[in-house]
């Protein structure tokens, strides 16, 4: 936990992001985030800690009647059934890793946020190296927290949804995320050999998501805000073999829970007052934020540039860096599309997203379901 001086300094850092969330003046999305972002943000409640205590609050919902009336859903369910892949068999774990392969890179100088200005020139051969692998550890760290994030929340989603078909369903997805759970942490232990512990604004979020009481909210965090990473963008971009099978099958899996949340939440949006819809729809841009500034890389920085650059001037130069344009884009050209279906880009909400430059996404396919094949034609 974090000590009384370092608290008020990360509250003071944390400024601009308290600036940015009370900007929609909705006091129940503040209220419901202020827990959450004081105990990420500021005491940094994951830091020096092996695990973390979360109260859930939400109701199991039993249905007696087992009725089987929702058929996109029992399909969705069917596909799971017959798409699912043995961690330990389908992939090749013999495949030998290495951080300075000639064409096999793990990822290319590119990846780095630096990359293009003195600072990257000024790093030698060896130190250009040794980054690379440690940010793609990082990136593939909170890949990892954000699976462990996914699976207790479909655990939570499979006691609450009131619809037998999604509960049916979000049983294959709990078994889904302890997968993902398990090849990324494998990964990063057996191969990269490196471990980033749980970005801040990545444990506010899985902190909101597991302590709201709301089923749809946790939909909405999870299925198509945290599952609609860009995972694709890193599979593009590495040539390392055993990491881009990895995340293919990853990826394919998370199209489905993606069209999972928006199948579910565009039935629950029905049901929603106009003051509950305002509200999901603010509260889904404040995660927004938060999901834009998880990739800031602190910890990386705290690690290699924090001698050289103060936080701010780190945070503007990722801010502007290939490396975050990437992963920016690649997340919300899926994220932006999804909220359109599910009724939360409202002309109420939409001038946020147009001055984050989001808008220009709206109109791609939404909740895309990628079988294994599409993504290796890509």
């Amino acid at each position: 936990m974090a000590s009384i001086g370092r608290a008020v300094h990360n509250l003071v850092q944390s400024g601009p992001l308290w600036k940015e969330a009370s900007a929609s003046g909705n006091l129940k999305v503040l209220s419901s985030l202020l827990g959450p972002a004081y105990r990420g943000l500021v005491l940094e409640g994951a830091r020096g800690r092996g695990f973390t205590h979360m109260p859930a609050a939400h109701q199991a919902h039993f249905d007696w009647g087992y009725l089987r009336d929702h058929p996109a859903l029992a399909r969705l369910y069917e596909a799971a059934k017959t798409s699912q892949w043995n961690a330990t068999t389908d992939l090749d774990w013999k495949t030998d890793v290495d951080p300075g392969h000639p064409t096999r890179r793990l990822v290319p100088d590119e990846f780095h946020p630096v990359f293009g200005t003195p600072h990257w020139d000024a790093l030698s051969g060896p130190e250009r190296t040794a980054q690379l692998h440690a940010v793609l550890a990082w990136v593939l760290s909170q890949f990892l927290h954000g699976e462990q994030g996914a699976l207790f929340a479909a655990c939570q989603v499979t006691e609450a949804v009131p619809w037998l078909d999604a509960k049916l369903y979000g049983s294959s997805q709990v078994v889904d995320e302890g997968r993902h759970v398990e090849v990324f942490h494998a990964y990063l232990t057996e191969k990269l050999q490196k471990l980033y512990q749980v970005n801040d604004n990545l444990f506010t979020i899985i902190d909101a998501l597991m302590t709201d009481g709301r089923w749809d909210v946790k939909f909405l965090g999870m299925q198509v805000l945290i599952e609609g990473l860009a995972l694709g963008a890193l599979r593009q971009m590495t040539a390392e073999p055993l990491l881009r099978q990895l995340l293919t099958y990853v990826i394919t899996d998370e199209a489905r829970h993606v069209h999972f949340g928006v199948l579910s939440l565009q039935e629950a949006a029905t049901g929603l007052s106009a003051a509950e819809h305002r509200e999901r729809e603010d509260w889904a841009f404040q995660v927004s934020l938060l999901m834009r500034n998880r990739f800031l890389a602190h910890e990386f920085y705290e690690e290699y540039w924090a001698h050289a650059m103060t936080r701010k001037a780190w945070d503007a130069l990722v801010l502007r860096s290939a490396f975050m344009k990437l992963f920016r884009q690649t997340m919300f050209k899926r994220v932006v599309p999804n909220l359109k279906r599910i009724g939360l880009l409202s002309p109420r909400i939409r001038p946020r997203y147009e001055a984050l430059g989001l808008l220009a996404f709206e109109h791609l396919p939404a909740a895309p379901e990628l079988t294994a094949t599409d993504l290796l034609q890509q």
